[in-house]
């Protein structure tokens, strides 16, 4: 076994900074119903205790405390109401209720909607989220805006308006952007210096290709995640950018935004293969997750996944960090996961 020579947040610097780590950092993404059946499998009585058994480096999440308006059962401070789902091994919450679905005109908005504001969440509790814990990367801030705002307007109806309502497409955004900058500033002053990275993200791809078009993508969302991802640099943290499937052909202009990090490399979409990937981002984008969770993690075997952490591992190098794709999903057999880490921790440091 490899003898440990960093804490995980200096494992996480070590590669933002570009710098070599004592072996590749690893990250946890996964639904309530995996982690269950995996703390059951390692016999640990909680997250802390499975991170520290598998040699995790998993990011503490910081986050203020929400004190404003009351909100009933079922919904989001954004008026979202969402429904659990039933699907085979869990749940998930899935949004039925679109409160902006019905307006037509930014002024219609404007006269009938309470927008959600930084003032509704009490950010002194974040110190004492991080005390402690010096040994973790911190992870707090950022944006996702399009996720909320496809909530707020309905899936297809907030397609349709990148071309039909471009009016209604940038009021909305200005307010989510305003909202996920101002809270992202407040959180910095929470813990300065203490923020590791922030969480600027939108997902743009399906597995087949792109889910807007490259001219919509610049148009709404670019100049607003710049904005944020200049706000990172600023405090010293860095850019991690999560968007799933086919995104080849908009890294970069996430690279030229400011992304420093790109999640989650789903690599069996066309474009998104590993080794063009690297050669040519990997000078200017680090890479975070590269594990299958459609195939290799739920249905292959343990040497498959051994194989496909060592490839990984040759092919990003000192510049990864080894994740799954995305969230581990219930019907993962939990020796799959152990063996993602345990062939990270014991490969790792061929870097």
């Amino acid at each position: 076994m490899p003898k440990e020579t960093m804490t995980s947040r200096e494992r996480w610097l070590a590669v933002l900074k570009r710098e070599k780590p004592d072996r590749v950092p690893m990250d946890y993404w996964g639904t309530p119903e995996a982690n269950e059946k995996l703390l059951r499998h390692i016999g640990a009585a909680d997250q802390d205790e499975a991170i520290r058994k598998l040699h995790i480096d998993l990011p503490l999440t910081v986050s203020p405390k929400y004190i404003g308006p009351p909100i009933a059962e079922g919904f989001d401070m954004h008026g979202c109401r969402f429904r659990q789902t039933r699907y085979s091994g869990g749940f998930y919450n899935e949004c039925v209720t679109h409160p902006l679905a019905e307006f037509e005109t930014v002024e219609a908005i404007e006269a009938n909607y309470t927008w959600p504001s930084p003032d509704w969440f009490d950010y002194s509790v974040i110190k004492g989220q991080v005390a402690g814990k010096d040994h973790r990367p911190v992870k707090g801030g950022g944006s996702e805006p399009f996720l909320t705002y496809a909530m707020l307007r309905g899936d297809e109806q907030a397609y349709v308006d990148l071309i039909l309502n471009p009016e209604i497409v940038h009021y909305c955004l200005d307010k989510l952007f305003g909202f996920a900058y101002e809270n992202t500033v407040r959180i910095y002053d929470a813990i300065p210096g203490r923020v590791d990275v922030s969480y600027v993200a939108e997902d743009l791809g399906s597995e087949a290709g792109l889910l807007m078009s490259l001219d919509h993508i610049r148009t709404y969302l670019l100049p607003r995640m710049k904005r944020v991802m200049d706000l990172v640099h600023s405090a010293g943290a860095y850019v991690f950018t999560h968007s799933d499937g086919a995104v080849r052909p908009v890294i970069p202009l996430f690279i030229e935004a400011g992304s420093d990090v790109l999640n989650p490399v789903q690599w069996n979409c066309p474009g998104m293969e590993r080794e063009a990937l690297k050669k040519d981002f990997g000078d200017k984008l680090l890479f975070h997750g590269g594990v299958d969770n459609q195939y290799t993690l739920p249905f292959g075997s343990v040497a498959e996944v051994r194989k496909e952490v060592r490839d990984n591992i040759d092919i990003f190098g000192s510049g990864y960090i080894l994740a799954p794709c995305h969230n581990i999903q219930a019907v993962s057999p939990p020796g799959n996961i152990v063996a993602m880490y345990e062939e990270g921790y014991a490969y790792g440091t061929n870097i």
